[in-house]
């Protein structure tokens, strides 16, 4: 199977297509990822019109103010496999997740990276870190994650060579060195 990183160049036109495929993730994580940690009542893992309500609004800020770069791994069939997302414009965004102690023109921020269900562990989500890792670096950033200690993500970076550099919040800041 040919999968292919791609690039997206106006993200907010694949709003509706990323809400589907971020459902499907939550479904397949047993409703762990996305976290939704600003939502008192979390949906269930059926209710796809209660998880767009909720969601959506934030995804849609995240396309449309947050993400430098957003890239989308598709199948065979044209459907999303994988996404990842690049920050590191940090000046003036609403980013309250990262530490100041990160932000500057240094810092490149890992977001949006999620794998569908039906293909992890097929060696795709390696293939989208170490390309949004490249990318970085080709850019002048030093890779960081901020992601939730007692999610499986937290132990997958650290097997990829990433180290804990504090916590922050609820987070945990991690960083990625050559």
């Amino acid at each position: 199977m040919l999968m292919e990183i791609i690039k997206v160049d106006k993200p907010i036109k694949l709003k509706e297509e990323l809400v589907g495929f971020v459902f499907r993730v939550y479904q397949g994580t047993g409703g762990a990822y996305p976290a939704l940690e600003w939502v008192e009542k979390k949906p269930s893992i059926d209710d796809f019109e209660g998880f767009a309500k909720v969601y959506e609004p934030f995804l849609e800020f995240r396309l449309k103010e947050e993400f430098d770069e957003l890239y989308v791994l598709r199948d065979d069939n044209g459907d999303i496999a994988g996404t990842i997302a690049l920050v590191y414009s940090l000046e003036g965004k609403d980013v309250w997740w990262v530490p100041d102690e990160i932000r500057n023109e240094k810092t490149g921020l890992i977001e949006f990276f999620m794998v569908d269900p039906t293909y992890r562990g097929k060696g795709y989500g390696s293939k989208l870190l170490e390309f949004a890792i490249e990318r970085l670096k080709e850019l002048g950033r030093i890779p960081y994650v901020i992601t939730f200690p007692e999610l499986e993500a937290y132990s997958y970076y650290i097997r990829k060579g990433f180290t804990e550099v504090m916590r922050y919040k609820e987070f945990v800041v991690l960083k990625k060195d050559d």
